[in-house]
């Protein structure tokens, strides 16, 4: 027990070494300590969601990021070091069976110009949108109103989430909306508004303008981190990848505390929009939650400018 403690605290240690730039030999017995910690890491997160998943059960916050985007458990786990990083040893040639891996004399690393060839567009419109993000002020006055509009004149039968109540009948939620009014400019969240919601958004989102309309105090823009960096693997490091779901995880759970929803059985005290000191915390909330996404915002840039400079 001793020894199995000891290389636990050995691996969560190093979650906190720098990562290995661009061009670093690394030895085996670096990288897959590395491997190792960032595996532990996810396996914490997953353990909960396989075992809720065993038993047919869903938690909004917890296993929402695994059903809402498109990355797989087993994609999450999967370690990937990033452009220009080789890694030395016998166990890299496991990488070799993986899209975009190459051998060289030293050792096992990213063939990062065969990837891109066929991912430029994708990585330079994700570089794009996240500079016009960075680039904007923060608007932190919508208060978290786009989960009000997705369950706005629904029936209880027709909510995304039919397991649990909300937390005051329907008409009033409804008066919330109409009285407070939806100014959402994130399309992916404006999507699922009901119909009878989406009128009364003051703005009308498209995919088409959204590089024109993210806003780096939207909790989903934020959110969508975790996106951008999974669907650019293995461009990206899975060190940031696994930064930006841990954030993402936080940012949903304010996101459901602020919704109309009842989760107070799953411990998630209401911040209660519908009120002024409700909306306050929010806004509080929000505002630490931008400024923590802002560096992870950046460090993606990091990996992507020079990718699209080389």
């Amino acid at each position: 027990m001793a020894v199995a403690a000891l290389r636990l605290t050995a691996v969560t240690e190093l979650l906190d070494l720098p990562r290995p730039e661009s061009g670093v030999l690394l030895a085996e017995v670096d990288w897959t300590a590395r491997r190792a910690a960032h595996q532990a890491r996810v396996d914490g997160w997953l353990a909960g969601h396989r075992e809720r998943r065993s038993r047919g059960r869903s938690h909004p916050v917890e296993d929402f990021l695994f059903e809402y985007y498109n990355q797989r458990p087993y994609q999450l786990r999967r370690w990937h070091p990033g452009p220009g990083v080789v890694l030395a040893g016998p166990a890299a040639a496991e990488l070799l069976s993986w899209r975009g891996y190459v051998e060289v004399e030293a050792g096992v690393t990213l063939d990062t110009s065969a990837v891109l060839a066929s991912r430029a567009a994708t990585v330079r419109w994700v570089r794009d949108l996240l500079t016009a993000t960075a680039g904007r002020a923060g608007y932190f006055g919508c208060f978290g109103l786009h989960e009000w509009a997705m369950v706005y004149r629904q029936s209880a039968d027709e909510l995304r989430h039919p397991g649990w109540p909300l937390r005051m009948p329907a008409e009033a939620v409804a008066a919330v909306v109409e009285e407070r009014g939806v100014r959402c400019g994130h399309v992916d969240a404006f999507r699922f508004f009901t119909p009878a919601a989406r009128p009364l958004n003051l703005l009308q989102p498209t995919r088409a303008d959204q590089t024109a309309l993210e806003q780096p105090g939207c909790l989903h823009a934020n959110m969508d981190l975790y996106k951008w960096t999974y669907k650019l693997s293995p461009l990206v490091p899975s060190d940031l990848v696994a930064d930006a779901f841990a954030l993402a995880r936080e940012i949903r759970e304010l996101d459901m505390r602020a919704s109309p929803y009842d989760f107070t059985a799953l411990g998630l005290e209401p911040v209660a929009v519908e009120t002024p000191e409700g909306r306050a915390a929010y806004a509080t909330a929000q505002r630490q939650f931008a400024a923590r996404s802002a560096p992870l915002r950046q460090r993606l840039l990091d990996v992507l400018d020079p990718l699209l400079a080389g």
